[in-house]
């Protein structure tokens, strides 16, 4: 079997050719970013561990499990993340979040070291892209599950950069006060038809009760006791959710409420500013 031969296979089974393309670079052991590789070579004969390789994970992903879960890596931020079934898979559209976070944090009035929460870290995702950027940040990284906080330590180790993970639920193991908390909560209505498409993703990280606002509720209400004065909390939510966070935060004190959209034009996330001693 050559290699245009594999992917027409793929692409009889349904999968998307640029799936099956880092599929067979992955069975290949190849970089990702060796498509123009395989266009190259299509005429080359796999051998046999490779294209059973390749038959088994396009057999996975064709039962609907995520690209990143079967490589095993994830890109976000420019940072080559290691992900597994223990972690969700990390979004382009939590970027945004990130984004409105290192404006913030570049703005004037801040300490050297701004202290800075990720609350429900994940893989780290948010927390390593932040403390990247913002190498002076203190950042520290919140997460209820150890599987989780194992794939996020092991990302943070790889890529050299010092975040403080604890374990344990939203605020609850920090200590004092930040800056600026960012989170990606679990947002998803229970019982919401999307989750059948997300059955591979661990769901404690995903459903947030019968209107998947009960995370998000219960952030908003703590955050002004672990906000410095002008601290800033940002909040990633759903859809159609950005009225009822604003609501939220705007009922809890938060001053500035405002929601910022992301590439799609969705209002993805929403955030405000803590004016008060707490």
């Amino acid at each position: 079997m050559t290699i245009a031969q594999a992917l027409a296979q793929a692409a009889g089974q349904g999968l998307a050719r640029l799936d099956a393309q880092l599929l067979l670079l992955h069975a290949l052991g190849r970089p990702a970013q060796d498509r123009g590789w395989l266009l190259a070579h299509d005429a080359d004969a796999l051998d046999a561990a490779a294209a059973a390789a390749f038959r088994r994970t396009c057999e996975r992903r064709a039962a609907g499990e995520p690209l990143a879960y079967i490589v095993g890596r994830k890109e976000f931020f420019g940072l080559p993340l290691k992900v597994d079934s223990r972690v969700l898979v990390p979004r382009p559209d939590t970027e945004t979040l990130v984004e409105w976070a290192l404006a913030l944090l570049a703005g004037e009035g801040l300490p050297a070291a701004p202290r800075v929460a990720d609350l429900g870290t994940g893989s780290g995702a948010i927390a390593l892209a932040i403390k990247s950027r913002c190498p002076l940040a203190r950042v520290e990284a919140v997460d209820s599950s150890a599987d989780a906080l194992a794939v996020a330590r092991a990302n943070g180790a790889a890529l050299g950069l010092e975040v403080q993970w604890h374990r344990g639920r939203w605020f609850e193991p920090l200590a004092g006060r930040f800056e600026l908390v960012a989170s990606n909560p679990p947002y998803v209505r229970a019982g919401d038809p999307h989750l059948a498409g997300l059955a591979h993703e661990p769901v404690q990280a995903l459903v947030a009760g019968p209107d998947g606002l009960a995370d998000l509720r219960a952030i908003v209400a703590a955050a002004p006791g672990r906000l410095a004065p002008g601290g800033w909390l940002l909040l990633e939510h759903g859809w159609d959710q950005a009225a009822d966070v604003r609501a939220l935060l705007a009922a809890r004190g938060f001053a500035r409420v405002q929601s910022r959209t992301d590439l799609a034009g969705i209002e993805r996330c929403t955030g405000g500013r803590w004016l008060e001693g707490g």
